[in-house]
């Protein structure tokens, strides 16, 4: 049986470490003239430059991939989303795909399939669209539960299983999935399961009336984003997920974030609090703004400042809770409130202006 990888897929020499490994920093990786924080502003500034959304908006999209997360991007038609996920792949230069999700899409449809080869008389694997480094998922709550799981171990395990045989992902891999609120007509709620796989939820919301006028005199920033010129080689990108990959964690720093993912698990009106894979996000999100914030240690700020999007997707309420004006993220943005940081420490500024006692 031959396989036929994509060309990406084929070349795994530089590739990050995957998700949830610390693998060392190799010095060559370590070779870039900008340091990291430098490096994350200006993936961020090439981003700003063709999307008119707020700004820690795109910092958390960017932080979620350089901690070789996925994006849950949850918000009306028309305000960004496409843009935001070409903009993406563009500014970090790899590769983009997009699936647009229909009722009708089929698993292999995604993944690829095993097809025969009427010259070799053989069947040989052609990979599908997940054979990339970003992939859009766009509107992914109007498939099937069937296509919407095909997803499931390629965002876990970096691979696909087609026929009972393995193949591996290219690295970086980041699934950018967009979705419509679940009132909207012909949806489906994702699983509890499949939401807890992405490491944060953004709303992305209306820009403001100065941006907004901005818009419509330049140029569609759709044409732009998929002309967008890269922020940062090869090796800048290895650098900065490896620089990522090694941001301390202090003590204190661990007990403050256990603490508050144990408080969504015993709050009155949640259900199903976050998970130990919530816990996970947390540390790795928290370490991704830390170096956007020019440090090498995580303190009590950069946690919060990542606490919301990571968490709120990743609790399910009683029922009956959200009617009455509770939802998940509020939970989240009071049990900041409640939680003491450890040792009574003041937070630092986390670059967004907010600081919490």
């Amino acid at each position: 049986m031959t396989v036929h990888p994509s060309p990406a897929a084929a070349d795994r020499d530089d590739q990050p470490p995957d998700e949830g490994v610390a693998a060392p920093v190799t010095a060559s990786a370590g070779r870039y003239a900008r340091p990291p924080a430098e490096l994350f502003a200006a993936i961020v500034t090439s981003i700003r430059s063709v999307l008119f959304a707020d700004e820690e908006k795109v910092r958390l999209a960017v932080a979620c991939f350089v901690a070789g997360g996925h994006l849950l991007v949850e918000d009306y038609p028309g305000l960004g989303k496409t843009t935001l996920a070409k903009a993406l792949a563009r500014a970090f230069g790899l590769g983009f795909h997009r699936v647009q999700f229909t009722a009708d899409l089929l698993p292999a449809d995604i993944t690829g399939a095993m097809v025969l080869d009427l010259e070799r008389r053989e069947p040989v694997f052609r990979p599908g669209p997940v054979f990339t480094n970003v992939l859009m998922a766009d509107e992914l709550n109007r498939a099937s539960p069937r296509a919407q799981s095909a997803l499931l171990e390629a965002m876990e395990e970096r691979q696909v299983t087609v026929d009972g045989r393995t193949f591996d992902l290219p690295r970086p891999f980041m699934v950018v999935a967009t979705q419509n609120p679940y009132d909207a007509a012909g949806t489906s709620p994702l699983p509890h399961g499949q939401r807890d796989r992405f490491l944060l939820r953004l709303t992305l919301g209306y820009p403001t009336r100065a941006e907004e006028e901005a818009l419509v005199e330049g140029e569609d920033p759709s044409a732009r984003a998929a002309v967008l010129e890269p922020a940062v080689n090869s090796e800048e990108l290895k650098g900065l997920m490896g620089a990522v990959a090694h941001v301390h964690v202090s003590p204190a720093a661990r007990t403050y974030l256990l603490d508050l993912v144990q408080a969504t698990r015993t709050h009155h009106s949640v259900s199903v609090g976050a998970s130990p894979r919530a816990a996970l996000a947390l540390v790795r999100a928290a370490r991704a703004m830390t170096v956007a914030n020019g440090r090498t240690y995580v303190t009590p700020g950069d946690i919060q400042s990542v606490a919301v999007p990571v968490l709120g997707h990743r609790l399910l309420l009683h029922p009956g809770t959200e009617v009455v004006g509770a939802g998940p993220e509020s939970i989240v943005d009071d049990l900041l409130q409640l939680v003491p940081v450890v040792g009574g420490e003041e937070t630092t500024d986390t670059g967004a202006g907010t600081k919490r006692p």
